[in-house]
């Protein structure tokens, strides 16, 4: 299955939405440009939406790091909201879950970001 991403703003914070699965660091390369793009544009708020997300592994876990770096290096911030099951079994294992903000809906993620 491919991995892609789909990009949106919303009360000016930009959703970015994850589909398929994250398991090269390769197929993250493009979303971490862009994402550097729009840090250095001033849009350093992002609601990572992983409804679309089927799989990742560790790979994956650094792409999201990489993202949520990004974004407070700026003085921004990195929400997650809408994960399947199995990623939210990965983000308790590894302890990332206390890393990251982790919300169930996107009002809810915006609603954090605009804070």
């Amino acid at each position: 299955m491919l991995f892609e991403f789909s990009i949106s703003e919303k009360n000016k914070c930009t959703i970015v939405s994850l589909t398929g699965e994250l398991i090269e660091k390769n197929q993250a390369a493009d979303l971490i440009k862009k994402v550097e793009e729009l840090v250095a544009a001033g849009n350093n708020k992002i609601a990572l939406n992983l409804e679309g997300l089927k799989y990742m592994n560790s790979s994956g876990l650094n792409t999201l790091i990489q993202l949520l770096t990004k974004t407070r290096n700026s003085g921004g911030e990195t929400v997650i909201y809408n994960m399947n099951k199995k990623i939210n079994e990965l983000l308790l294992i590894t302890k990332l879950n206390t890393l990251f903000k982790i919300v169930d809906s996107e009002d809810q993620a915006l609603k954090l970001l605009s804070v």
